[in-house]
């Protein structure tokens, strides 16, 4: 008798997906839920914790119908690269502002890949950078500074 499980990538995938959700239900279920009219603090969460756990459930059931491909190798290197430069954003932002420590930031996880390339690295660190100052910094009124103490800022 073969293995039930036909498709490990999506089955972890779900389990995630219903792990985060459940979690989040959990968490908000104190707080007050609304209306749709008039939402209340755990409206959105909880609503999105649902929908999480809709996608978990429908990788689940996928797993066992549809065939995947096997797990690669694990990518240490990478995991270090990414976790290692959102620790570094976080010392950095407040000292060196957004403008620095977020391309700092998307170069150093960039590199986690093995199909890295500085030109696409450094476009994208301008756009996501352009694209967080304008949204997050100016839109949403988000108190961090542009560019930090360091820099005169």
């Amino acid at each position: 008798m073969g293995q039930p499980i036909r498709n490990v990538k999506d089955f972890w995938t779900g389990v995630i997906y219903i792990i985060f959700g459940s979690t989040a239900l959990i968490i908000g279920r104190n707080y007050n839920m609304g209306t749709a009219l008039k939402m209340g603090p755990a409206y959105f969460p909880a609503i999105l914790s649902g929908l999480l756990i809709l996608i978990g459930v429908i990788s689940l059931i996928r797993s066992f119908i549809k065939p995947g491909t096997p797990f690669g190798a694990f990518a240490l290197r990478g995991l270090i690269l990414i976790i290692a430069s959102i620790i570094l954003f976080g010392f950095i932002v407040r000292g060196a502002g957004l403008v620095i420590a977020l391309p700092v930031l998307v170069i150093i996880s960039s590199y986690a890949s093995i199909r890295f390339r500085w030109k696409y690295s450094l476009i994208l660190s301008a756009g996501l950078t352009i694209f967080c100052v304008l949204i997050f910094l100016k839109g949403l009124g988000v108190p961090l500074p542009v560019l930090g103490t360091w820099f005169g800022g």
